[in-house]
């Protein structure tokens, strides 16, 4: 069946574009166009008809199975109004096309091959993407580099799995002890990998959500100073009356493409009128939940949550050199802004290494995986038959199959592309 849809977005552009995909597209396409001849991959110039209007444009085709879907497509890059892309759409549903579903030509894609679903997913993380760190974390499962982790993950335990019915069919060659101690170093191996990759769930939630920041301290600590300096305007309201900030106040800034999102909250002392203890409720609550809490230190220091980078901020200091913290930064002059930018990257994110796990699927599926090998590695090195953990092992393989998408259930896979936008 063919399917179309509007591949841009809604609205006024420089140029609109309307893709079809499936047998029998380039026969919609001569019919508009007016041109017999398609040599695929080129771009042809002229009037597109659209029934009830003209419209000059361009129309290229692409060939099955080298296309995005692997069908027949066919693009019309048509002036960008509204209602042109609209008619050009009607035009093609009234030749016999129906219109696409969301994620649907992405869908075909992946059912046919031409990429997998944590590509798929890597595509849309893009497409969504608030940080050039999420394009490239993006980027790495749209080229394919957690599927290709995962089959090479599968390559060692289809290995061992061939071990394991080594020992099962030829047990007079007393292949046991030798290949038990092979399997055995190769579950090490595949478990210290899945560790290596669930570590970096952590890091990915963080490119995909931002890293929470909250900035704390007593009254009239200069906080919300701060908080303007670093997001670049004045967002929160400074003064020099204690206990001026009453709720939190949020605001994002990007350090070398990582999203963070700062909040400035109340000053933290005993005390106070009702709608202040409630902003200091609010405050304790967002130091709660941050991933680094920037203190902006004076006499005391408050308890916070164990586990949490603390960035001790001696602020103010145009004024007063403090003793004892981690930069010193001056809202007023810019002094140390820099220096604090780089402490809350290192400390709040770390650094990028390699494939992240973005999704949470995809860190279920790296823990069941990780279970299952640990068990049969224990298993293993107890002494217990090889038939005793090869379930354990087919049972990871499975699990990293949903990398792929190979073991996903139809429905997941429904669900996923449903996220997808109707013309992707």
């Amino acid at each position: 069946m063919i399917i179309s849809a509007i591949a841009t977005a809604e609205g006024r552009g420089g140029i609109a574009v309307v893709r079809m995909s499936g047998a029998g597209s380039l026969d919609i396409a001569r019919k508009m166009v007016r041109r017999k001849e398609f040599v695929p991959n080129m771009l042809y110039a002229g009037e597109i008809d659209c029934g009830a209007f003209k419209d000059f444009g361009m129309c290229v085709y692409f060939r099955a199975p080298h296309s995005f879907t692997g069908e027949d497509v066919v693009e019309f890059h048509t002036h960008g109004g509204r209602e042109i892309a609209r008619g050009v759409l009607r035009r093609t549903l009234e030749l016999g096309a129906r219109l696409a579903e969301r994620g649907e030509f992405t869908k075909r894609a992946f059912l046919n091959g031409k990429l997998s679903l944590s590509a798929a997913e890597g595509m849309a993380e893009m497409i969504n993407a608030e940080s050039e760190a999420q394009v490239r974390a993006g980027y790495l499962l749209y080229g394919e580099k957690l599927t290709e982790e995962g089959r090479r993950l599968q390559q060692k335990i289809r290995a061992c799995l061939a071990s394991v019915d080594a020992d099962l069919d030829y047990p007079e060659e007393d292949l046991n002890t030798e290949s038990r101690m092979q399997i055995a170093g190769t579950m090490s191996e595949i478990e210290r990998s899945l560790c290596d990759l669930l570590a970096q769930y952590k890091a990915g939630r963080k490119i995909r959500d931002g890293v929470n920041v909250a900035i704390c301290g007593n009254p009239n600590a200069g906080k919300s100073s701060l908080f303007n300096a670093l997001v670049g305007y004045d967002r929160a309201i400074v003064s020099s009356i204690a206990g001026t900030t009453r709720d939190t106040v949020e605001g994002n800034i990007e350090i070398e493409g990582v999203l963070f999102r700062l909040t400035d909250t109340a000053g933290l002392r005993e005390g106070g009128d009702p709608i202040e203890k409630e902003g200091i409720r609010r405050a304790e609550l967002a130091i709660s939940s941050a991933d680094v809490i920037l203190h902006l230190k004076e006499d005391d220091a408050p308890v916070f949550p164990e586990g949490v980078p603390v960035i001790t901020v001696g602020a103010k200091c145009d004024l007063i050199r403090r003793e004892g913290c981690d930069v010193l930064v001056s809202a007023l002059t810019g002094e140390g802004l820099d220096a604090l930018k780089g402490l809350l990257y290192e400390r709040g994110f770390g650094r990028e290494r390699g494939v992240f796990l973005l999704e949470e699927r995809h860190y279920r599926a790296a823990e069941e995986a990780k279970e299952a090998v640990g068990a049969a590695l224990k298993a293993a090195e107890g002494g217990l038959a090889p038939e005793l953990y090869a379930e354990d092992l087919q049972r990871a393989f499975t699990a990293l199959g949903e990398f792929s998408g190979e073991s996903t259930a139809e429905a997941v896979i429904h669900e996923i592309f449903d996220k997808f936008c109707v013309g992707k």
